[in-house]
C-alpha cells in the first residue's frame, strides 16, 4: 500500500507528502462521514487534505476494512485488494483526480487499474 501511495503521489509531481492510510471499522468510518459530510452510514474510503501546494500535499485516507471484506466477493477480489484499492481511490482524490461526472469517473478507473498493476495486482 505504501509503494502504490508512494507512486500515485510521485507521478503527480508533488516532491514533499505526508500520507497517512487509516484502516478502521465500519462503526469508525461511519462517524467520520457523519461528522465532515452530515452521512451516518458507513462508506469505504474517505479522504482528507491537511495542506495543498504545487509543492507540499498532507492529506489523510481512511479506509473501511469492514466495507472491503464485505465488498470483495461481489466484485472477486480479495478483501485485501478491494482495501487496496480504496486507498489507491483516497489517494487519487488527494492528488486532485475527481469522479463526479462520466468522463472523470472514466479517467479515474484507468488510473486505480494502472496502480493495481504496480502493486501487482490484476484487476
Amino acid at each position: 500500500m505504501r509503494r502504490v501511495v508512494q507512486a500515485i503521489v510521485r507521478e503527480a509531481g508533488i516532491p514533499d507528502a505526508q500520507i497517512s492510510v487509516a484502516v478502521v471499522d465500519d462503526r469508525t468510518i461511519a462517524a467520520l462521514h457523519q461528522e465532515f459530510l452530515d452521512d451516518p452510514e458507513p462508506i469505504d474510503v474517505l479522504s482528507f487534505v491537511l495542506e495543498r501546494s504545487p509543492q507540499r500535499l498532507e492529506g489523510e485516507v481512511v479506509v473501511s476494512a469492514e466495507t472491503a471484506a464485505a465488498n470483495a466477493p461481489r466484485y472477486g477480489n480479495a478483501p485485501e485488494d478491494e482495501l487496496l484499492l480504496y486507498a489507491i481511490h483516497g489517494t487519487l482524490h488527494l492528488v486532485g483526480y475527481d469522479d463526479t461526472t462520466p468522463r472523470k469517473r472514466v479517467v479515474m478507473r484507468k488510473k486505480e487499474k494502472e496502480y493495481f498493476r504496480v502493486a501487482g495486482v490484476t484487476y
